[in-house]
Parts: structure tokens; sequence; C-alpha cells
């Protein structure tokens, strides 16, 4: 049975920005434990409806007279700046604010088995793999996932001691979990706003492998760079894994994709099947393997989940075809990512010609990353732009999509009606076209398939 979350005195706890990925599964995990949850958010959507749906009080739009005396916590992302009315609101009425990430850091603690997973890339797709192993396995997980699994959720609330969490580092957000389990599976130079160095990641992932219980374990890429200083004097086990090499721990032998061998050493553990393209999927499902087997699950029963896998939404999704045309959306939103998922692509259909319309995600990585962005479109036999997807940030003329276009020798539009009024004449029944970014690029696609 699941040991239930223990808040102290707290009854009653107030969202801020419920319907978020994150912020509706502790939601309705805090629901199901038996707290009084309420919350606002800016507009309706699936999330809220299904929060009404199971008795949780959703206020639309962010209101002072929302925050009332009986609320014993406020939660709230690091979106939600301090001005806030409800915020300003609670701290004159003396109310406790914590940030979401503290939240799931105290709810970890009535976990045994936390399973945190982390890396610059890749632990949304990570999460979702252990996700579908421990069902397969019967081990009844509670989950809370940054994308949607099974096309539609984000999270279960599972009824058992078993809690996979994906963590996520900006902000540092991933020092408040404390796990039995957890894993790192790459690191890159990302969130440089926060950041400001690659040193600066290196030292906040070593803070989060040095936060893992003694009694645990940190499963992580041997080929990580800041290898040494994240592993140094480390109190729990260290698990290593690579697909690039033969290791002393976990590695892949044998690979015609999409089958390949999952090797401990000399020891061959399960032959794999993975329904999903790429390397880097493949890099995902072997530290979801070392994952499960620290869970004590079986290699064969392992390998049966890995072989069924679906995927998450917007991560290489099959959108469908428009003229024949096949249309893919896909996440990817860091040079890294470009790259892996175009060579997928290119692996997959080597004989379609490959089209992404590309949509930058903040101007600071825009900026930052630059030069890396523009080598990371050499499987794209053609690039379109979009303009940049501010999300958190202001206006910014110094950096624009149209410069990337011109550094790559790409086409640049004003709009996504734009890119998808050219994208209906362009595309042609061999071509592949994937639409990218973690905006909303996505709906161009959709608009296509509607016609």
């Amino acid at each position: 049975m699941r040991k239930h979350v223990h808040l102290g005195d707290v009854k009653c706890i107030y969202f801020i920005g419920i319907g978020g990925i994150s912020m509706s599964g502790l939601a309705e995990i805090l629901a199901k434990d038996g707290f009084e949850v309420r919350g606002s958010d800016w507009k309706t959507s699936v999330a809220t409806d299904r929060l009404t749906s199971v008795g949780i009080d959703v206020r639309i739009g962010c209101d002072e007279k929302n925050i009332t005396p009986d609320i014993d916590l406020v939660v709230y992302t690091a979106a939600i700046k301090p001005e806030n009315l409800e915020r300003v609101a609670a701290a004159r009425l003396g109310i406790r604010t914590i940030v979401r990430a503290e939240l799931l850091g105290l709810m970890l603690k009535d976990y045994e088995y936390a399973v945190c997973i982390a890396g610059s890339h890749g632990k949304t797709s990570t999460t979702a793999l252990v996700t579908a192993i421990t069902q397969t396995a019967g081990l009844d997980p509670t989950v809370n996932i940054g994308g949607y699994i099974n096309g539609s959720i984000n999270y279960y609330v599972g009824n058992s001691p078993y809690f996979i969490l994906e963590a996520c580092e900006y902000s540092n957000s991933f020092h408040h979990f404390h796990p039995q389990i957890g894993a790192i599976l790459n690191m890159d130079p990302d969130h440089m706003d926060f950041y400001g160095s690659m040193d600066a990641i290196i030292e906040a992932f070593a803070k989060f492998a040095r936060n893992i219980r003694p009694s645990g374990v940190l499963i992580i890429n041997e080929d990580i760079q800041g290898f040494d200083k994240i592993t140094a004097d480390l109190k729990c086990r260290v698990v290593t894994f690579n697909t690039s090499r033969l290791s002393k721990q976990y590695w892949v032998g044998n690979i015609h994709p999409p089958a390949f061998n999952v090797m401990k050493g000399s020891d061959l553990q399960a032959r794999v099947s993975l329904p999903l393209p790429g390397k880097y999927n493949m890099h995902n499902a072997l530290a979801a393997f070392a994952i499960a087997q620290e869970l004590k699950i079986r290699a064969d029963v392992i390998a049966t989940a890995l072989s069924q896998i679906v995927g998450v939404k917007r991560r290489y999704e099959y959108k469908g075809e428009f003229g024949g045309a096949i249309i893919i959306d896909d996440y990817a939103h860091h040079p890294t990512e470009i790259k892996a998922c175009l060579a997928a692509a290119r692996d997959a259909y080597p004989n379609r010609r490959i089209i992404c319309l590309f949509q930058p995600h903040t101007y600071t990585r825009t900026r930052d990353l630059f030069d890396e962005f523009t080598q990371a479109f050499i499987d794209a036999d053609e690039t379109m732009f979009v303009p940049i997807y501010a999300a958190r940030e202001p206006f910014d003329p110094s950096i624009s999509s149209a410069m990337l276009a011109d550094k790559v020798g790409g086409e640049s539009y004003d709009s996504l009606e734009d890119a998808e009024a050219k994208l209906r004449g362009k595309l042609m029944s061999q071509d592949l076209l994937i639409t990218m970014g973690a905006g909303d690029v996505n709906f161009v696609g959709e608009w296509l398939l509607k016609r």
C-alpha cells in the first residue's frame, strides 16, 4: 500500500496555475490523499476539466478573493511572479507559500522508492519508459511527468510506495528532491540565463547526486561531462551506462534497429526490440532498463514492456499525412535534440525529403547557442523558421529566427499562419515534415491535417 503524504497541520492547499502539466498531477495526488485542494488557472483546459471532474475546486482567472483564511498552504511555479495577486493576498494573510518543487520534495519523503530522472535531454521520454515498465511489472506507481503519456495524461495516482518523477533542473528545482534512485542521462549547456556556465550546470547536477539517499543509487551516463566531479565522494552506490562503447556496467551490443542487446558487463540481460526510432531513444531505454533492474524487475518483463512502448506526446509523434506527406511533431528545442531527432528521421525515412519547420524557444537560448543551432540541421533537406517563442522572456530585438535562417540557408516566416500557407503548396507526396520546438509550432501540422 502507498504511504500517504504528510504535510504537518496542512489541510487545505491552493495551487496557483493548477492546470499546469506538473501542478495538475500533484493536485489530484493530494486530493486523493484526503487534502482539500483548490486552485486557479488562466483558462480552462483538459487538465482543469479533469480536476473539476474529481471534485477539485478550480477557479478560472487570478483573483485575490480566491485566497481565504482557511487555506493552509499556497503552491506556485517558478513562472508565478511575486507580484501575482494571489501570492500577494497569501502574504497579506500570513499563509505559507512554497514553490512547486519544494512541495514535490516534501511529498517524495513519504515514498520508499522515489525515482527521480534528470538530464538536459530525454528525461520526459525516459520517465515514460520507466512508468510503462513499472506498470507492466504490477508495481502501480504514482507518476508525475512533464509530457502526456498515452496521448492524454501526465500523471498517475498509484497505490504503492513507488513514485516516478521527471526531475527538472531549471532554477535548481531538483535540489529539493532526495530520491532512492536518481538518474542523470546527459548534460549540455542549457538554461544559460539561469546557470551562466557549464561549470555551474555540472555543480548543479553534482548536488542532485549528493542528495540521493545513502541507501540509494545514482544511475549515470558514463560518458557525461563532469562525471568524476559528480560521482566523487557520494554516499550512495553508482551504476553507469552508455551506448557509445563497452562498459563495465550497462551497455548495448548487437545493434540491428529496432533491436539490440542490453549487456551488464559481459552478461546478456535481454534482447530488446524498441519501436521508437533513433540512437537517443536507445540511450533512454538503456537508462530505463538499469533503473528497472534496481527496482528488482525481471529482465524479460522489462524487455516486454519496452517492446510495447507507444511514446510521449510531442516526442517524435506521428500526426498523420497531408497529400501523402508524413507529418511528425517533436519537442526538440536544443541543438543536441534537433540533431538527434533529424538523424532518427533520416535513418527511418532515407528516401524522403525532410522539411524541418523550427520554432526557436526563448531569446536567451537562441542567442547563447546560436553557433550550435546553425550546425544542428544537417540532416534536413530544407529548413523553415517561424518567430522565436518567447516563453517567460521579454522581447529581445538583438536576436531573431530570421538571423538563424540566413545563417543556415533556410526560409523565415513572420507567423505560423504564413508557414502553414507556404507548406500547403510546398509539400509533396514523398516528403516528411517535422514541426519542431517547445512552443506552439505543432499547430501548423494540425492545421494542415484539418484541411
